[in-house]
């Protein structure tokens, strides 16, 4: 969903061509306050902030930018741009979006993975480590040998995740 803060007359008009552009549902906001209680009641993918309303009103417009949440910020000038230049400027805020969500993922599992080889290298080094004890009893042994074959199953998962 899609936030579009405007107290323009022509707003709807605006919030309609992006809609049918994007496919996605707009929602209309004409003040701050507005804006603020539409955020704090559900997560957008954009919000497109009118530069003349962010003029009037910096102060409302700076307590809004802490609600965005994960939503990607499109500043427009609607008294110079069309809505043909909206529509170009909010697929592409979007798209950036998309990348940089894509991008955090692989960094997320990358390191969840690094964390991960090394505990399971941890159990793998303290199984051996066991399994050396003088004197262990045979059903300890046998325990320590299938939590070694498990860890070492993890790792090969690990790996071909790789």
């Amino acid at each position: 969903m899609i936030l579009l803060i405007s107290s323009l007359a022509r707003v709807q008009d605006l919030a309609q061509a992006l809609q049918e552009e994007t496919q996605e549902p707009v929602q209309v906001c004409v003040t701050f306050a507005e804006a603020m209680a539409a955020l704090q009641a559900r997560e957008f993918s954009a919000v497109i902030l009118d530069q003349l309303l962010l003029d009037g009103d910096p102060d409302g417009g700076e307590t809004a930018r802490k609600h965005f949440g994960s939503a990607i910020p499109v500043y427009v000038n609607f008294a110079v741009n069309g809505s043909a230049r909206l529509v170009r400027e909010l697929r592409s805020a979007l798209q950036r979006r998309q990348r940089d969500i894509a991008a955090a993922r692989k960094d997320a599992q990358h390191a969840l993975r690094h964390e991960l080889n090394d505990t399971v290298t941890a159990l793998l080094l303290s199984c051996e480590l066991a399994l050396q004890v003088p004197d262990l009893p045979a059903s300890a042994e046998s325990k320590m040998q299938q939590v070694d074959a498990l860890a070492k199953e993890v790792s090969a998962k690990l790996g071909a995740m790789a």
